[in-house]
């Protein structure tokens, strides 16, 4: 056990690291986008509802491996598509941000799906009196039904980091050195010890999944919608 430990101990930290900042990083662009598809979801125009449907329907429904696939082998390897610039460190800072790309397409969806929930806490009658002042779909929907609407929503938001954050453990099938190809690594050089390489990498797995829990439990209470 000692010898494991020399070894995954200073690797430790920096694998995380790269859960972490995969996890930010992919939260972030899935809140953007999530927020678009939402309001597409409920827009006035029929092509934009026909494809935030069609789109969350399609890329919900399909597994995350397949689209962190179709990410690093459909647009990089066949159409050429690259994210990072040329350098020493192309192909990995390249399928970083292709994993990145996959999180947010797919957790896009999620997020799409819990602010639509949302919507349907905020009274009909606010909306309706902001169309009657003369406010367009737009200020209505920036302005009104969003925010209460992500207030209602923050705990279910923070299960939805928590998945993502889960998630991000695909990331190594194209190369990503995150919390689960170091254990991948260990488990190669330690077969003996698989048990004690999986209990540290779900301590650490544990420990910032609570600490999400935690986080938006409060924010949830803080900010939770006064009936």
């Amino acid at each position: 056990m000692s010898t494991l430990w020399a070894d995954i101990g200073p690797a430790l930290w920096p694998a995380f690291a790269m859960t972490l900042k995969l996890t930010v990083l992919s939260a972030i662009g899935a809140l953007i986008w999530g927020v678009i598809l939402a309001g597409m979801h409920v827009s006035p125009v029929p092509v934009m509802r026909w494809f935030a449907t069609g789109y969350v329907n399609i890329v919900r429904n399909t597994p995350l491996t397949l689209i962190v696939l179709f990410c690093s082998l459909g647009l990089y390897t066949n159409l050429s598509i690259v994210l990072a610039p040329e350098g020493p460190n192309f192909v990995k800072n390249n399928n970083f941000w292709l994993a990145v790309l996959a999180f947010v397409a797919y957790t896009a969806t999620f997020v799409c799906e819990t602010l639509r929930a949302g919507f349907n806490t905020v009274p009909i009658g606010q909306a309706e009196a902001a169309r009657s002042l003369g406010l367009g779909f737009t200020q209505v929907f920036g302005a009104i039904v969003l925010p209460q609407a992500m207030r209602s929503v923050i705990a279910p938001m923070g299960s939805v980091l928590i998945a993502l954050t889960k998630n991000t453990t695909i990331a190594s099938i194209i190369g990503v050195s995150e919390a689960a190809l170091l254990m991948k690594t260990q488990i190669e050089n330690h077969a003996n010890l698989v048990l004690g390489i999986f209990a540290i990498i779900a301590v650490g797995f544990m420990i910032i999944t609570l600490t999400e829990g935690l986080v938006f439990g409060w924010l949830a209470r803080r900010f939770a919608v006064k009936r």
